[in-house]
């Protein structure tokens, strides 16, 4: 059986430390793991290099500009890292017969559902993240429609910086915190998605589209932080709520971004673990690592 060739762009970032995890596990996979000092994605002539070299049948897109608030004020990094580059990686992809896999955001809606956001639903993004996210969708699939892109959110894991290692480190020195309690979505373990693109690589029939995927349940920033701190057993910090109004922002943030996962549990025939039962795992690791 031939190796998959596969690679993976923004590899040191949070999803592509885990993409490391779930690749390596497999004999039959050959990963290429770059980030941006090993890759340019903003320059084609090196992606074509890239993926010609090492005859790559699958790219798993990782990289993107998640700064949200900075991304109000850098707009142009952003739509180089946002839709420029995710554009040059369909490109090359259908140019040369691989498939793309992109991961994209819940931010590219308004936030204003009152039920979970399916895939057909309209974009309405709030913000330069956002913006930048939605335009990078559309030029892929304008270029490679046979890619995947999977929109998630909340996205953590025991690497970089993300909201559940800011409030475990900050529960630990602070006796208070104040907390959004009036924006509601999903978390998504980074691991979780990992496995999920994989099994989409492993499916003995490609499945293009526009997929959704967080764990299941939904949940508010404050009962989050209040689950993050119960579980890391932190007993000495107060949590308080408070209102989007009460705590502004650069960028505007969705109030309601729950994603509805039906189409990729039907497609892929899976269950989707709790985000409470993900969570822990992660703190589990995290824990460990102290």
């Amino acid at each position: 059986m031939n190796k998959k060739n596969i690679l993976i762009t923004g590899a040191n970032g949070q999803l592509g430390r885990e993409m490391r995890k779930v690749l390596d596990e497999d004999i039959f996979v050959n990963a290429i793991y770059t980030d941006v000092e090993e890759l340019d994605i903003t320059d084609a002539q090196a992606i074509e290099d890239c993926v010609l070299s090492n005859k790559v049948d699958y790219i798993v897109n990782c990289a993107a500009y998640t700064a949200v608030d900075a991304a109000e004020s850098n707009m142009e990094l952003c739509t180089k890292l946002n839709v420029e580059a995710p554009t040059l990686l369909a490109q090359t992809a259908h140019k040369h017969g691989a498939k793309l896999v992109h991961v994209s955001t819940d931010y590219v809606f308004d936030g204003t559902n009152c039920r979970p956001y399916r895939e057909d639903d309209p974009v309405c993004p709030t913000s330069v993240y956002g913006s930048t996210k939605a335009d990078g969708e559309k030029h892929i699939i304008d270029v490679a429609p046979e890619s995947i892109i999977i929109r998630t959110a909340w996205l953590y894991s025991p690497h970089g910086k993300n909201f559940v290692k800011t409030m475990t480190e900050l529960g630990r020195s602070r006796e208070t915190l104040r907390v959004v309690c009036d924006q509601v979505g999903t978390p998504t373990y980074a691991l979780d998605l990992a496995s999920v693109i994989k099994t989409f690589i492993d499916c003995d029939v490609w499945h293009p589209g526009i997929y959704h995927f967080s764990n299941e349940g939904a949940i508010s920033w404050y009962d989050f932080t209040l689950a993050i701190h119960r579980i890391a057993g932190i007993t000495t910090c107060h949590v308080l709520p408070c209102t989007t109004e009460d705590y502004p922002t650069p960028a505007t943030r969705p109030h309601y971004s729950v994603l509805d996962k039906s189409k990729i549990k039907k497609t892929l025939g899976i269950e989707i673990p709790h985000w409470e039962e993900s969570l822990t795992q992660c703190i589990n690791i995290l824990n460990n690592n102290q």
